[in-house]
């Protein structure tokens, strides 16, 4: 008995051993990197670990307590008032560090001077010094008798132990945020847009305005919200500058560290969720402005 293939077998056979560019499947080069099912695996594992599950452990907590336990514990005056103070101390403090990383990135790309390198390499100070260490440095700086403090007196300015220190502490943890993400795109920017726009007759404010400043908006809000997002879970630079005088300099992030410490779980999580959601909130608005920016931008 004899076996007869018809050749659209071997035709079949031989498309499906063909990739696209015509390369046969065993001379496929094999991926150093394992393929999507295990990276897959891993990386939701490791988010369900490291993420979902403390966050789910957090509202689980605080769903038990009934609402009126929560609201008490959750929205106190004293607990109000660390919410207003941490919020609004950290928007403001992210939009000083917008503005001063703007600046700051500007002139370590397009600009040389002496001592550049070295400016550059201090920008990343905040990120490797202990944030308790820069609170005791801010304090010993801006107390009554500190270098800049005793100096600010003389004009009436008090920083350390009120929220303006807490302002100060905060814009020095979140430059980098901004500076760091502006430096890449600064030095990606094509200066024919500029050269152009001068040759049109437009000034400097207006080619900064029209062509540079719609570019360097989605990375803007990027470092902003980096720098807004530290600020309010910032604890160890704060909590020394700040007195942690109650319903005047009282920070979120430590009257949950207080309410641990007087065993008090269900009040610490509270403030927990309350502060997460509403921090959730705030960058999901942030990065809906961000999106728009760069569709609007896309579109131009």
């Amino acid at each position: 008995m004899s076996l007869v293939l018809s050749p659209r077998f071997f035709n079949r056979k031989r498309r499906r051993q063909l990739q696209p560019g015509g390369t046969p499947a065993w001379q496929r080069p094999r991926r150093v990197l394992p393929g999507l099912p295990l990276t897959m695996g891993v990386t939701l594992t490791t988010l369900s670990l490291v993420v979902l599950l403390p966050l789910s452990a957090a509202f689980f907590m605080a769903g038990g307590m009934g609402w009126s336990a929560f609201a008490e514990a959750a929205f106190s005056p004293r607990v109000l008032a660390s919410y207003r103070l941490t919020f609004g101390v950290s928007l403001a403090a992210a939009l000083i560090n917008a503005a001063c990383g703007l600046l700051v990135a500007w002139v370590l790309v397009r600009f040389r001077f002496p001592g550049r390198k070295l400016v550059d390499a201090l920008v990343d100070l905040p990120f490797a010094l202990p944030t308790a260490v820069a609170g005791i440095a801010l304090t010993a700086i801006y107390s009554r008798n500190g270098w800049m403090g005793s100096w600010l007196e003389t004009l009436g300015i008090k920083v350390a132990f009120t929220p303006l220190g807490i302002a100060v502490a905060l814009v020095f943890i979140g430059l980098p945020f901004v500076v760091r993400t502006l430096q890449p795109v600064i030095e990606d920017l094509d200066r024919e847009l500029e050269e152009a726009s001068r040759t049109l007759g437009a000034g400097r404010f207006t080619t900064f305005r029209r062509v540079i400043f719609p570019l360097l908006l989605p990375p803007l809000l990027t470092g902003f919200a980096l720098a807004f997002a530290r600020g309010i879970g910032e604890y160890g630079s704060v909590v020394f500058i700040s007195g942690n005088m109650p319903m005047r300099t009282e920070i979120a992030p430590l009257l949950i560290v207080t309410k641990l410490e007087q065993y008090d779980t269900a009040g610490a999580t509270a403030i927990a969720v309350v502060m997460l959601v509403t921090s959730f909130a705030l960058l999901l608005g942030i990065n809906l402005l961000q999106r728009w920016s760069r569709k609007r931008l896309g579109d131009l």
